[in-house]
């Protein structure tokens, strides 16, 4: 399926080889999935590995063609049509993939959910999408249970690796079912129909529904060939629960119109950075992608025991501490490459291996996307100026851009406005093309007749030894004399207290790794912060918190 020439040698020579190729009708399962089946069957498309941490299921592109059909068959002959909302809670399991790929095959409308839900936003998130059926496990059961009497839509409930009456049970009904189907078994799906149904994380309010139509994997070619650097010889691990749109940007799409093979792991409970660095040696994980988290839990080993086959690696999401990059590169001799994108994109600006690595910087736009920094009014800053990321739809709309917030026409209207797709998230360009992340749009913080992004402040505070986590906002001068104040709240790391010694330090710390004006005037030790269930810091609490004081 290497069809498309392209060249990687240079960023100008990587992003001008790049054109989108849309058909009217499309169907990923049918289109990537089944036709690697028919090339190359055998060809391992997904490894499982099994919470016990010493099995596995693989699937070659041949199986998931299968299972893909039987579920598709299992959900017409439950009465489930082209266009029906389904909540799908799982791990990553094998299950997800097999009920995923089934679901967009026959054109219902996945909504992956995280494991972490709780009853108010499974309520939520049913009633809100007029949902009507969910796929779960034991554990979420109960959850359900409590919550269905008062969800009118929810018509089918299914169970797997478990059985309850008034359930479906997913591998009673996959015994059953035919693993042969083709196009005409189902309705058409146009590359415009809706295909995917992801929630925000809830920051600024309740989440809102970003609808994917069927071109959006489309899109995450990009992801995978320039961002991830994938081949068909790679194995890819992405660390994200299946419930976060990283599942479909490093889990899913790109990988299989690539060809790579996804690894992904049922971890044990609490997150283990021996168990997860045994398996990437095991399975030969040439590329890797994961939240700074994960990194700073990882470089706590010893890395040299690792015999790992790792050629690039990835993150993106929150700041990277330069200790962390440093341990990383002495182990496996890498850089990690940051990127940049939303729930709403797919990778839309990321650093590459044909270009160097500015630490803290996202890096440039992804082929085939016109991403831009303009004001309010759609005007383009100069260099070096903070304004809105924003994408340039006025030629071409990329496939992997979500076409609405569905039900919420105030929301996309605010988004889709001059010609462009605004992000809510602000930045700048240098000198050479570079873009640096500042902050979301309502949390940039104005003091002084200065414009602070937050990100900026807290990636220099957790540079310093003492901060383990930091979040910054603007609250108010209590004497009134300079309006709005920087305020940092952090989490100190083991063995630090916090003192007023300690709030010197880190205010010099900030000044000298940023500028004299941006550091935290005021800085307050706390244990936790609020934040989101995709653990995205909540700062409109903070501000709200400071203001009922």
């Amino acid at each position: 399926m290497e069809t498309k020439t392209i060249q990687k040698d240079s960023y100008e020579n990587m992003y001008n080889s790049w054109k989108w190729d849309i058909p009217k009708d499309y169907n990923f399962v049918f289109d990537v999935v089944d036709k690697w089946a028919e090339e190359d069957p055998e060809k391992i498309g997904l490894i499982s590995v099994h919470k016990d941490g010493k099995t596995d299921t693989k699937h070659s592109f041949e199986d998931l063609k299968k299972q893909s059909n039987k579920f598709a068959n299992v959900l017409k002959k439950l009465g489930v049509k082209k266009g029906d909302r389904v909540l799908i809670i799982l791990q990553s399991i094998p299950e997800w993939y097999e009920a995923m790929l089934g679901m967009i095959k026959m054109g219902a409308i996945p909504m992956p959910g995280t494991v972490l839900l709780r009853e108010k936003n499974v309520k939520y998130r049913v009633n809100r999408s007029e949902a009507t059926m969910v796929i779960t496990d034991s554990k979420h059961i109960e959850i359900v249970e409590n919550i269905k009497d008062e969800c009118p839509t929810l018509k089918q409930f299914m169970v797997v690796r478990d059985t309850k009456d008034g359930w479906k049970s997913f591998e009673e009904e996959m015994d059953q079912a035919s693993d042969e189907l083709s196009r005409n078994d189902v309705e058409k799906t146009s590359s415009d129909d809706p295909m995917l149904i992801y929630f925000t994380s809830g920051t600024t309010g309740n989440p809102k529904m970003v609808l994917h139509t069927h071109k959006y994997p489309l899109g995450h070619e990009v992801t995978a060939r320039f961002a991830m650097d994938l081949t068909p010889n790679d194995v890819h691990l992405t660390v994200s629960e299946t419930g976060w749109a990283k599942a479909a940007w490093g889990k899913l799409f790109g990988q299989m119109i690539v060809g790579a093979t996804i690894l992904q792991a049922e971890t044990p409970g609490r997150f283990d950075s021996d168990f997860m660095l045994s398996k990437m040696e095991k399975y030969g994980v040439t590329t890797f992608c994961a939240p700074p988290t994960v990194y700073r839990m990882l470089i706590q080993q010893d890395l040299s025991k690792y015999d790992l086959k790792l050629r690039h690696s990835m993150s993106a999401g929150e700041p990277l501490n330069p200790e962390v990059i440093n341990k990383w590169k002495q182990a496996f001799g890498l850089g990690i490459h940051d990127f940049f994108g939303q729930t709403e994109t797919v990778c839309v600006v990321s650093n590459y291996p044909c270009m160097k690595i500015k630490a803290g910087s996202m890096g440039k736009p992804t082929p085939g996307h016109d991403v831009r920094i303009i004001d309010h009014d759609g005007n383009e800053k100069d260099v070096n100026e903070v304004g809105n990321i924003a994408i340039n739809i006025q030629d071409v709309r990329p496939p992997g851009l979500f076409k609405e917030y569905w039900k919420d026409e105030e929301k996309t209207a605010e988004a889709f406005k001059h010609g462009y797709y605004y992000t809510g998230d602000q930045a700048y360009k240098d000198e050479e093309g570079y873009l640096w992340f500042v902050g979301r749009d309502d949390d940039v913080i104005k003091s002084s007749g200065y414009r602070i992004g937050p990100f900026e402040v807290e990636s220099a505070l957790v540079e310093h030894d003492a901060i383990a986590e930091a979040a910054v906002v603007g609250v108010p001068d209590p004497k009134g004399v300079r309006g709005i104040l920087v305020k940092a709240y952090v989490i100190l790391s083991k063995d630090y207290e916090g003192s007023d010694e300690l709030t010197k330090e880190l205010q010099e710390h900030v000044k000298n790794v940023t500028a004299p004006y941006k550091y935290p005037r005021i800085i307050e030790y706390v244990k936790e912060l609020p934040k989101t269930i995709s653990g995205k810091i909540i700062r409109r609490e903070l501000r709200g918190d400071e203001k009922k004081k």
